[in-house]
Formats: structure tokens, C-alpha cells, sequence
């Protein structure tokens, strides 16, 4: 019996990268997975099932409050229950970025709609149905841009910041019933080709300042998740987890 044996995890975003490690590693400890991602999901589904785990997908774009619905009725008429969400889908990889006086603002208010508003629209679609067996574990995702406000990037970072005091607002109001609602902090992961070839050099310099020093990998952040999404964690919430090989700031 797996970690996670007759819960049900939906995960926005999960179709590639990080989201997919995220289904992965909850498929592996017994999880029934809804991977709801906006883009193809065929090859993550396939993958899953061969390695013997229950999967199932839907498209959802999470900035869209009738699609949320959608998802979250979808993965209950599958699967009955929902005890976990992983908050996953970010506008990142095809971010544009540059000074924060040149950013275009239908750049700045789709960051902030699939970030920040997805994340809300997600949760909220989920609630009803974790408030009816008063427990649930939402996990949201946050950065390391944060605390280092790096440059260039000033609606990205934002937006984690705002995830930051989305997580604690939803946990004050949700621990009537026994949601958890905390957030994971990854460092940057180099995931992308597109994205890695905008910031060259960068996952050198963030490694030398790390305790663990090598490149993060998204199957770094899946133990952690896992955790989160556990009976182990039921009496931690509020709470933003740092997984970034010891690196800080300042």
C-alpha cells in the first residue's frame, strides 16, 4: 500500500516538466491521478499507465472559472472523492520578459490570470467537494524569483509573491474543515529550451550558491509533495516549504 493509496490528486499543469513528475510521483505511492493541463496529455497519460499507475486527463485552461468546474466535476464523477490539488499551471516557460516599465500589459494580466487567478479559480472548484469529507490538501507553487525579485521579471515574481498570501488567506479560512493549504517554493529548474536559452549562465550561478551543489531537477520537488499531499502533514498548513538545495538569499 502506497503513501497516498485511495486519494485522488488532480495536478494543473501536469502534462510536462515539473506538473508531470509531480503525477508521476503520486501515481507511484497510490494516488489516482487527474492530470489537467491545457496542452496535449497523451504521452504523460501513457507514461503513467505503463508504469502501472491510475491516471486520467482533462483539458482545463485554469483561468477560466467554467473550466475549473469542468475539471473538478470531471475527477469527482471519475473517482468520487478529491483530497488533493496541486496548484502547477503557471504562464512561465513563454513568459516575456524586461523591465517592469515595458512589460505590455496583456502580458502583465495573463501572468496574473493563469498564476494567480488559476490557482483561486482551482482551489475553489475543488472546496465543495473537500469541505463534504472535511479534509483536503492543496498545494500551491510559489519561486525563488521571490525573495530574490529578480529582475526582468517583475509580473512573475509578483504573482508567486501573491500565491504566498493566497495559500495563508485560503488556510485560515479552509481549517474549519480540515484543508491544509500550504505552498512549495522550488528553486529554478531548467526544464525548458526555449526558457533556459533566455538566461544563460543562470542555473551555473544559482548551483555555487547552493548547499547541495548541482543543477534542480523537477523530480527534487516530488518528495516534498508527496508529503504535503500525506496524512503525515495533516497538521501543517499556512506553511511555504523551501525546496531549493539550501540556497538563500540576500
Amino acid at each position: 500500500m502506497g503513501e497516498l493509496q485511495d486519494r485522488v490528486a488532480i495536478v494543473t499543469g501536469g502534462g510536462r516538466g515539473i506538473g508531470l513528475a509531480y503525477a508521476r510521483g503520486l501515481a507511484r505511492v497510490g494516488a489516482s491521478v487527474v492530470i489537467a493541463d491545457i496542452g496535449d496529455m497523451g504521452d504523460a497519460v501513457a507514461d503513467i499507465r505503463e508504469a502501472g499507475g491510475i491516471v486520467e486527463a482533462v483539458k482545463v485552461d485554469v483561468s477560466d472559472p467554467v473550466s475549473t468546474e469542468k475539471m473538478a466535476a470531471f475527477t469527482f464523477d471519475r473517482f468520487g472523492r478529491i483530497d488533493v490539488l496541486i496548484n502547477n499551471a503557471a504562464h512561465f516557460s513563454a513568459i516575456d520578459m524586461g523591465p517592469f516599465d515595458e512589460i505590455e500589459v496583456e502580458e502583465w494580466d495573463k501572468c496574473f490570470a493563469v498564476n494567480v487567478k488559476g490557482s483561486w479559480l482551482a482551489a475553489k472548484a475543488v472546496t465543495p467537494h473537500m469541505k463534504d469529507r472535511s479534509y483536503g490538501k492543496i498545494i500551491n507553487i510559489s519561486s525563488m524569483t521571490v525573495p530574490d525579485g529578480v529582475p526582468g521579471f517583475a509580473h512573475y515574481v509578483s504573482t508567486k509573491a501573491a500565491i504566498v498570501g493566497l495559500t495563508r488567506a485560503l488556510a485560515r479560512e479552509l481549517g474549519a474543515w480540515n484543508i491544509a493549504v500550504n505552498t512549495l517554493t522550488p528553486d529554478y529548474i531548467p526544464h525548458d529550451a526555449e526558457l533556459d536559452a533566455k538566461n544563460p549562465g543562470i542555473d551555473e550561478m544559482l548551483v555555487a550558491g547552493r548547499s547541495f551543489q548541482r543543477t534542480q531537477v523537477p523530480e527534487d520537488m516530488v518528495g516534498a509533495a508527496i508529503f504535503l499531499a500525506s496524512s503525515g502533514s495533516d497538521f501543517i498548513t499556512g506553511q511555504n516549504i523551501y525546496v531549493n538545495g539550501g540556497r538563500w538569499f540576500g
